[in-house]
């Protein structure tokens, strides 16, 4: 649907949800869990947790780290601080550690700060949701991209449309020409209606 117009904009997690109850968004990219009462939600992948700490932490010489090897460790409440981007300024102060979805923590990205993979942490899950009552055509083309079907595929609204009929091509060889038609005189079969041994045999 190349008519379609397409506009993303960010929004934090406490507006996620927001966006769709004032129609300010037709879909959203949540993180779940998320309140589903009227809302049609459809999960897509889970999210690889990482550990974020200040510029020189020891965590800085693993490529990943185990929560239990962390326990003596002061994690932040990225909430409490604001969000990630606030909370992340925090833990390049030295003030302690933030655990945040990898692609959070490579967006932001802030000055002086560390991230490494988590292990035996939780993953967190991404997911596509809308209000069920506005499910359309574009709706379910949208969706179908999400989950990577082409343009091509019959399960796509836009595939299901009836394609317009070609007319036909032109003949270049012009309108044909009949031949006359001519008349075949045949001359009389002089064995027919004879038998096989009716014909006259001449003398040699």
């Amino acid at each position: 649907m190349p008519d379609v117009p397409l506009h993303s904009f960010m929004s934090d997690d406490g507006a996620q949800l927001a966006v769709l109850r004032d129609g300010s968004a037709d879909l959203s990219f949540v993180r779940l869990p998320v309140e589903r009462e009227g809302l049609s939600v459809i999960p897509l992948y889970e999210e690889q947790p990482v550990v974020v700490a200040s510029k020189g932490h020891e965590i800085s010489v693993f490529e990943e780290v185990a929560l239990a090897d962390l326990s003596a460790e002061t994690f932040l409440d990225v909430a409490a601080l604001g969000g990630a981007e606030q909370a992340l300024q925090v833990v390049a102060s030295g003030a302690g550690l933030v655990v945040l979805p990898m692609s959070v923590a490579r967006h932001w990205n802030v000055k002086d700060t560390v991230a490494r993979k988590l292990t035996g942490a939780p993953t967190t899950e991404i997911a596509l949701a809308w209000p069920s009552d506005s499910t359309d055509a574009v709706i379910e083309e949208f969706i179908g991209i999400v989950r990577g079907r082409t343009a091509a595929s019959s399960r796509q609204p836009s595939a299901q449309q009836e394609k317009p009929k070609r007319e036909p091509k032109p003949d270049r060889r012009g309108p044909a020409v009949k031949k006359p038609k001519v008349a075949q005189r045949y001359a009389p079969n002089p064995d027919k209606g004879r038998g096989k041994g009716s014909r006259k045999k001449g003398k040699r």
